[in-house]
């Protein structure tokens, strides 16, 4: 299965985010690398998110990275 970057956008509200397939890598130590690579050379001002994704297909990569998760819910010693 391939590892997918994709760049975030968030839009108006949280529940919207918009989403580009930027590069498509078939090891994640690839993905990896060129994620990194990628997050250094954004702008500060850049609100957007670079993700990697492991999935069958895109629209299996772009279903996960628009679902809503949960917060995890923080131990007291966690805090």
């Amino acid at each position: 299965m391939p590892y997918y970057i994709y760049k975030i956008t968030l839009g108006p509200t949280a529940l919207t985010k918009s989403l580009q397939k930027i590069e498509q890598h078939e090891t994640f130590k690839e993905a990896k690398q060129r994620a990194r690579g990628m997050r250094a050379e954004a702008a500060e001002s850049d609100a957007s998110h670079i993700k990697v994704m492991f999935a069958d297909n895109e629209l299996e990569a772009e279903e996960k990275l628009m679902e809503k998760r949960e917060q995890p819910i923080l131990r007291e010693w966690e805090k």
